[in-house]
């Protein structure tokens, strides 16, 4: 047997652990706000012991820190534009995509902003995902000039589709193709109107 089989074999038994971890964390902060959630609770739904959970993640923030990185890359995948259609075909099918994914993880996305009102951590991570999120935007959209007052807007369209959404799920009242142009124009609107109020910039859209 070659000597990397057992290192790779371990490393393997690793990362399906941490998997195996996360997805219970997932749960655990599904059914319990971040600050009411323990370790001993993540421990008991993936059946190990808490010293065990422990020497993956030292603490509960790593673990839920590491349970949105992996539902973020899950996210930035099924979100990931095709860069040769048009900027408003992308965002429409951005959208689709990113409301369908809240579809099918409703708990956890109504958790997720439930917590972030009680919690520095939670709010604090969600902080950073959303100006990471606005530069990855700014850079698609802004051509030229100063992108100020679009930064600006972008950050408030952000919020408005949390709160789109949450009513969304709340109410169901709109299908999610109507609620997936209620957003599409809304952002049309809003960049246009960043764009003739603010300082000058050139931007990449219609």
């Amino acid at each position: 047997m070659p000597p990397v089989a057992g290192p790779a074999y371990s490393r393997l038994q690793t990362d399906e652990r941490r998997r195996q971890l996360l997805e219970a964390g997932a749960r655990v902060f599904t059914e319990r706000s971040y600050d009411d959630a323990s370790m001993a609770e993540v421990a008991r739904a993936a059946g190990i012991s808490k010293g065990l959970l422990y020497h993956y993640f030292p603490s509960k923030r790593d673990l839920f820190v590491a349970t949105l990185e992996a539902a973020a890359a899950e996210l930035r995948e099924i979100t990931q534009p095709d860069p040769e259609s048009p900027i408003p075909e992308q965002l429409v099918a951005v959208l689709d995509a990113y409301l369908r994914w809240i579809e099918e993880h409703a708990d956890s996305y109504a958790k997720l902003l439930e917590s972030a009102t009680g919690s520095d951590d939670v709010r604090s991570y969600m902080a950073q995902m959303r100006a990471s999120t606005v530069e990855r935007m700014l850079e698609v959209l802004v051509k030229s000039g100063d992108p100020a007052a679009v930064r600006t807007t972008l950050h408030g369209f952000l919020w408005f589709i949390d709160g789109a959404c949450l009513d969304w799920l709340a109410n169901r009242d709109l299908t999610r193709e109507q609620l997936r142009n209620l957003l599409a124009a809304t952002f049309a609107g809003a960049v246009s109107a960043a764009a003739q109020s603010g300082p000058r910039v050139e931007l990449a859209y219609p």
